[in-house]
């Protein structure tokens, strides 16, 4: 399956913001590539992607964070379309 995931973390003066930041950053980057801010993308079988949102769970504050997955069956599918900078990570995956 191809996965898009965003975040959003509310860390405005708030240490624990912060610490759910870089922690949630670090889970994405173990399943999904980098794209920008807080968007990542790729390839995961179902069980991986089952695996990714439990370890988010237990960061994303239900009061405060979203997280949104985005799930296609194939990226060929998907048409990317770059305005401005053109920094396409995953050219090698496509």
């Amino acid at each position: 399956m191809y996965i898009i995931l965003v975040y959003d973390i509310t860390e405005v003066l708030d240490k624990e913001g912060a610490r759910v930041l870089r922690n949630v950053f670090k889970i994405c980057k173990k399943y999904l590539h980098h794209i920008q801010n807080s968007v990542f993308e790729g390839e995961l079988s179902k069980a991986k992607l089952e695996k990714l949102k439990y370890e988010l769970k237990e960061w994303i504050r239900d009061d405060k964070d979203s997280l949104i997955v985005f799930v296609e069956n194939d990226s060929k599918w998907l048409k990317k379309e770059f305005i401005g900078v053109s920094d396409d990570k995953t050219s090698n995956m496509i």
